[in-house]
């Protein structure tokens, strides 16, 4: 008989901080709902404290999603666990997150304590959460830098203290897979009452080695894996949950089973990544557009012959449809609204399908063929609708040997604008006029451009990060124009400082 190995997500607590992706609360629950869909045991919804925003999110994703477990982070704080226990009262399944640094780095500059302090600080949020939950985890912050002997008398500490999960963080992304294995298995040996806890694995990417760690601490005993949809997160980002699900669904033998719905996998990645305007990357494993193309010679013949020479995912295990219809200029609302269902945007509002629908149609007649991203990118740009700041038009002249001339026209709450002006390219030209009715001090920081595809009739998207009044406002646009693409994102900068 197979182990069972409890998946626990935080797209939407640790994925979620990453800079430009944050989501409103209706779009978090539809998240939830999605990783409901996809078999999810744990959501950490959110560090309620933080924020009444994300207070909120906790609270409605209680109210939204069924059987999982909902999770809310707190420090070894009080009122961080008080506020969390409001925060889950609407839960069916509930479970506090609460827990503190071990490192000597932290327990010295973070804390400026010492080792047996930290422990009873451990214990204390633990006893103290316990009385208003009865599944709390603990989490022992950077433990992948805190030495064995220690992290064990901590472990077995909070497992006393009443910890039904102790969650073993490489905070830092730097533990080696061996070194990482090891310590999981070294708690499994030395923690007097392991088996009244289950051991989770919580690691980051900043090597390359999130992974790799995690999965070397599933084989060492840990049974529940802290994950991320696309391996989004701090930094370099958090282990992969599709990565994990995948490697124990092809690799059999090693006798570990997940609850995870894997045909959900390729929606719920394109769901995230359009909410989250956070593209994955075309070699992302199982996710990637990438992921089954073969374009080598070699490869692509010895595919044609026998699929399994260099394929060992079925890519309709993780929800790639091998007879995906083809969107043309010609294709009427229900396959527009199909494919945004396979992709895991739900559109149930028949005002807000025939919104996207006209785009469609005015995408549709510039591209020969409108690719799964191209209507992602629609979905994305929808949200724009109820902004303040709205582009009417925008008319760029440029070529080699002048300079280029940029004429734009806004609308901003009913209000109609219009400036003209210069610039070195079409981009600085069309923001400079831009600037000209938008008269704030803002300074752009960063421009990302990404085809999404390829050939000159590709949609494109535009990353911006906006400095205004000592803040960073991160910004979205998408075309098939790379410089309406680039104004769009600086407006949605824009409307977020304006709002």
């Amino acid at each position: 008989m197979s182990d069972r190995l409890y998946i626990f997500d935080t797209t939407l607590r640790d994925g979620e901080q990453v800079p430009g992706c944050q989501l409103n609360t209706v779009e978090k629950i539809q998240v939830a709902k999605q990783l409901e869909l996809l078999g999810v045991d744990v959501i950490e919804a959110g560090f309620p404290i933080s924020s009444p925003g994300d207070f909120n999110s906790v609270v409605e994703i209680s109210k939204a999603v069924t059987w999982p477990t909902i999770c809310a982070l707190t420090r070894a704080v009080e009122k961080d666990i008080d506020c969390a226990a409001e925060a889950l009262k609407w839960a069916k399944r509930k479970r506090i997150h609460t827990g503190i640094g071990t490192s000597d780095s932290h327990i010295k500059y973070k804390f400026n304590s010492n080792r047996d302090e930290i422990i009873e600080r451990a214990v204390r949020a633990v006893k103290y959460a316990k009385k208003y939950v009865e599944d709390v985890e603990f989490y022992a912050e950077d433990a992948g830098r805190t030495d064995n002997e220690y992290l064990a008398k901590v472990v077995e500490a909070v497992i006393k203290a009443g910890a039904t999960v102790v969650n073993i963080p490489d905070t830092t992304g730097y533990c080696l897979p061996e070194e990482y294995g090891n310590k999981i298995k070294y708690l499994m040996e030395h923690v007097d009452g392991i088996d009244r806890a289950r051991l989770s694995t919580h690691c980051h990417n900043d090597l390359g080695m999130a992974t790799a760690n995690t999965l070397q601490g599933v084989l060492n005993g840990a049974r529940q894996v802290e994950v991320t949809i696309n391996g989004i997160g701090e930094r370099a980002g958090n282990t992969s949950l599709e990565e994990i699900a995948m490697i124990l669904k092809c690799h059999k033998g090693i006798g570990i089973d997940t609850n995870i719905n894997t045909c959900k996998i390729l929606p719920t990645s394109r769901m995230v990544s359009s909410l989250m305007n956070m593209p994955v990357q075309p070699n992302k494993a199982i996710v990637g557009r990438n992921a089954f193309a073969h374009s080598s010679g070699i490869h692509q013949d010895g595919v044609l012959k026998n699929v399994q020479t260099y394929e060992i995912i079925n890519p309709k295990d993780v929800g790639v449809n091998d007879n995906a219809i083809v969107l043309t200029a010609r294709s009427g609302r229900a396959a527009l609204k199909y494919r945004l269902e396979v992709n895991g945007v739900k559109v149930d509002d028949e005002e807000r399908l025939d919104t996207l629908y006209k785009q469609f149609l005015v995408l549709a007649d510039k591209k020969k063929e409108v690719t799964d991203d191209d209507i992602l990118m629609l979905a994305g740009a929808d949200k724009t609708a109820s902004h303040s700041v709205k582009l009417d038009y925008l008319q760029v002249t440029t070529g080699k040997g002048f300079k280029s001339v940029a004429s734009i026209g806004l609308d901003i709450a009913g209000q109609k604008f219009e400036e003209s002006s210069t610039g070195n390219g079409p981009v600085d030209a069309a923001i400079s006029a831009l600037k000209k009715i938008i008269t704030k001090n803002m300074t752009l920081k960063e421009f990302t451009i990404q085809a999404i595809d390829k050939g000159s009739d590709d949609m494109c998207k535009v990353h911006m990060q906006v400095e205004y009044d000592g803040h960073i406002y991160y910004g979205f646009g998408a075309e098939t124009d790379i410089v309406t693409a680039s104004v769009e994102a600086y407006i949605d900068c824009i409307n977020k400082f304006r709002n």
